[in-house]
């Protein structure tokens, strides 16, 4: 009974290692007969560990054709580090085929830090052209304003080459394209004349390119070429104008601002008058009873009230003889 069980198991296992030869005898065989050889083991290993082994047999037969010798564990170890094991593959094809040095182990670094390795290397042999500014995000021109006061509408080509060795924390095509709009931004505003900009585009492209704009970037500038160039408006002139609007509104608002002082001071005045008329008719309310007064404490005698109407009288003629005269 003990024997049978054991046939049994022996049988089981048997036919599972069977199974396991039929199911990757062909990569087996093929990477062979490729002189990439892959162990079985390694295959099988490769099955556990939740790896695809024909990724890994693929791009190690690819690497061994063009004479760059990847160990399958680094492959398997990209891999499972979530990394595009083809596209390393094929790159450090393409970089060994134009003898750029990129060793598998940058190229596994490009490749997870989230850029296109393949594009990389194909950037580095063919010269990419950037257009400045990007028509995608919505911008057609860097608008830009000479002394003058003068508009000019700039549409510049970038020429950019990708530099492996800064890939991988280098800034990318943004940077570039905000750095060549600055540098074209600022080179036209210290021009005296809008006319001058527009008789040597170039000196814009010399300026600009020799402010060594790709330091710190995953790209070498090779030529920064002015497409397109156009006048605007008169910038210059639209500023003064609405600075004049402005002084003028201004000026209203403080004229407005003294006629209004003005008016308060004469309500002010014509307050005090009628206060001051009011005093004298208090003053003069008050003669006959000083003049009472005086009658009852004997200060004053009839005769003397008699001769002042008299001078009273006297004065409102010669007053009204005067006005007759004039």
């Amino acid at each position: 009974m003990g024997y049978v069980a054991l046939y049994a198991a022996a049988g089981i296992v048997a036919l599972g290692l069977l199974f396991l030869f039929l199911k990757f005898f062909g990569l087996w065989f093929r990477a062979l007969l490729s002189g990439a050889a892959v162990g079985m083991g390694k295959l099988i290993g490769m099955w556990l560990r939740h790896v695809r082994p024909a990724v890994i047999v693929d791009a190690r037969i690819m690497l061994t054709k063009a004479g760059i010798d990847v160990a399958t564990d680094m492959l398997e170890t990209h891999f499972l580090a979530g990394g595009n094991v083809a596209k390393v593959s094929q790159a450090l094809v393409a970089a060994n085929k134009a003898s750029i040095p990129l060793p598998f182990q940058r190229a596994a670094a490009i490749d997870l830090a989230g850029r296109d390795v393949l594009e990389a290397v194909r950037t580095s042999v063919n010269p990419k052209v950037i257009d400045c500014p990007d028509p995608s995000k919505g911008k057609q021109t860097i608008d830009a304003v000479a002394k003058d006061g003068i508009q000019l509408q700039v549409k510049a080509r970038v020429t950019v080459r990708a530099n492996i060795e800064r890939l991988v924390g280098g800034a990318t095509e943004e940077t570039i394209i905000a750095r060549v709009g600055e540098g074209i931004v600022t080179t036209i505003g210290s021009s005296e004349s809008y006319k001058a900009v527009l008789e040597n585009p170039d000196q814009i492209s010399k300026r600009v390119l020799g402010k060594g704009l790709d330091a710190g970037t995953a790209f070498e500038i090779l030529s920064i070429d002015i497409a397109d160039i156009d006048v605007g408006a008169n910038v210059g002139a639209k500023l003064q104008a609405d600075q004049a609007e402005a002084d003028k509104r201004r000026f209203q608002a403080e004229a407005e601002k003294r006629r209004a002082a003005a008016q308060a001071k004469e309500q002010e005045m014509i307050a005090l008058v009628q206060e001051n008329r009011a005093k004298v008719v208090l003053a003069e309310a008050e003669i006959p009873l000083a003049m009472a007064e005086a009658f009852r404490t004997g200060k004053l005698g009839v005769m003397d009230y008699y001769r002042l109407n008299n001078i009273q009288a006297d004065t409102q003629m010669r007053k009204s003889i005067g006005q007759e005269g004039s």
